[in-house]
């Protein structure tokens, strides 16, 4: 059973909920140009799972190879509305574009987990969500975004689920921890099992 974890993030939700769950957990940022690698990702033809994967593999591979006696766990979250990875916003604008298209819509929310050691992903797990967003008017969505933070939009997206952001949906069809980045139910066994 593995109790010690290197988390490849800065993520303050992705760290409670290792907390929350009895890990003793630091953090190590990646360094990995998540932007960059994602229009590369989109280029070739990535699906927004594929990139989720991808970059959680990258992140964990990155620090792992700097910590390599430590199982160190990599995290990336994509929305996939129709196919298309929604990125988050840039500004206001780009935010209110984001929730326009989101409105009335089903999306995905696909969650990745890669497990590294020595420099090497040695497990790695998905979770996909499906959440549904209210029929909102113009003023609904922007009496919403009066009400978040713009910086916390710009590092965390559109929503948080754990927050305001729960008032948007109409349907909520997944795991919390999956929906907040960290499919827990997937990772926990493993871990527990882990030597």
């Amino acid at each position: 059973m593995i109790n010690k974890l290197i988390l490849a993030s800065n993520s303050g939700i992705r760290f409670t909920i290792l907390k929350n769950n009895n890990y003793d957990v630091k953090q190590y940022s990646s360094g990995v140009d998540e932007d960059e690698i994602k229009l590369s990702l989109i280029y070739n033809g990535a699906t927004p799972l594929q990139i989720a994967k991808n970059l959680a593999e990258l992140k964990a591979n990155r620090v792992s190879s700097k910590f390599l006696n430590d199982i160190v766990i990599g995290a990336d979250q994509t929305l996939d509305l129709n196919g298309k990875n929604i990125d988050k916003p840039k500004n206001l604008e780009d935010a209110k574009n984001i929730l326009h298209n989101l409105n009335n819509q089903t999306h995905m929310l696909h969650s990745a987990i890669c497990v590294s050691r020595a420099g090497s992903m040695i497990s790695h797990f998905h979770d996909t969500c499906l959440l549904k967003m209210k029929k909102l008017s113009d003023k609904e969505i922007l009496n919403y975004l009066e009400k978040i933070e713009l910086e916390t939009m710009l590092k965390y997206g559109v929503y948080q689920i754990e927050g305001l952001g729960k008032n948007l949906f109409e349907k909520i069809d997944g795991d919390i921890d999956s929906i907040q980045g960290l499919p827990m139910k997937q990772l926990k066994p493993y871990l527990d099992k882990l030597s």
